[in-house]
């Protein structure tokens, strides 16, 4: 059973992901404590948390901020991210078994239907699922670990990706496409197919960049 600072870390974060917390948010322990209603210590033990994932930053004498990226790490970040995403694929396409192809399909199945969602965060959670499933088929735990933490590090910057027009069908069709590889046992275009859809660059990487610059003018 989770205890009282990790159910408000994961809260928290969740916040951050979605946007309501943006890059460069002040985190006020006496304002959180009076939102959740709990006393500040839980709080104060859910922010460290967080700073030891590299979600926020304490400072002295300052408290703690949502972290902010600059746009080369960020490509870095990404960059990192589409090679162990491409790992995560290969080991995939050679050690899934037919009962994880099915939940592939049927984690693949609900990111269609959150397309037709009004919301575009239904498609961004569903996709996580789908993503997260890849990580687990390559049936290597340290790389799984890997893999979950970088992702968390990435999940604002990757539901800003989403907000793009026309993003949503690209990515479904993306997704389609590194599926059928994974079942066919392709592991070298399973891998390739799944490092592009994660690589920022060109006309993706300027959209982002004027998405957080949205998001930095929320924070000011």
């Amino acid at each position: 059973m989770k205890n009282r600072s990790e159910v408000l870390r994961e809260t928290i974060e969740e916040m951050i992901a979605v946007g309501k917390l943006p890059p460069g948010h002040h985190l006020d322990e006496t304002e959180l404590a009076k939102e959740f209603g709990v006393s500040r210590t839980p709080i104060r033990e859910a922010l460290i948390q967080l700073a030891s994932m590299g979600i926020i930053v304490m400072r002295p004498r300052r408290g703690a901020v949502v972290a902010e990226i600059s746009p080369q790490k960020l490509v870095e970040m990404f960059e990192v991210m589409s090679e162990i995403e491409a790992m995560c694929a290969r080991l995939a396409a050679r050690r899934m078994s037919a009962a994880d192809h099915v939940e592939l399909l049927a984690r693949h199945h609900a990111c269609e239907e959150a397309r037709k969602a009004p919301d575009p965060d239904e498609y961004f959670y569903r996709g996580e699922e789908f993503h997260d499933w890849i990580y687990a088929g390559s049936h290597n735990t340290f790389l799984i670990e890997q893999a979950r933490t970088l992702h968390r590090r990435l999940r604002p910057y990757r539901r800003l990706q989403l907000r793009v027009r026309g993003r949503i069908n690209t990515s479904f069709s993306e997704h389609d496409a590194v599926v059928n590889a994974i079942i066919e046992g392709n592991s070298d275009a399973a891998g390739e197919l799944l490092r592009d859809h994660i690589m920022i660059q060109g006309q993706r990487f300027t959209d982002l960049i004027a998405s957080m610059s949205r998001l930095s003018n929320l924070a000011a």
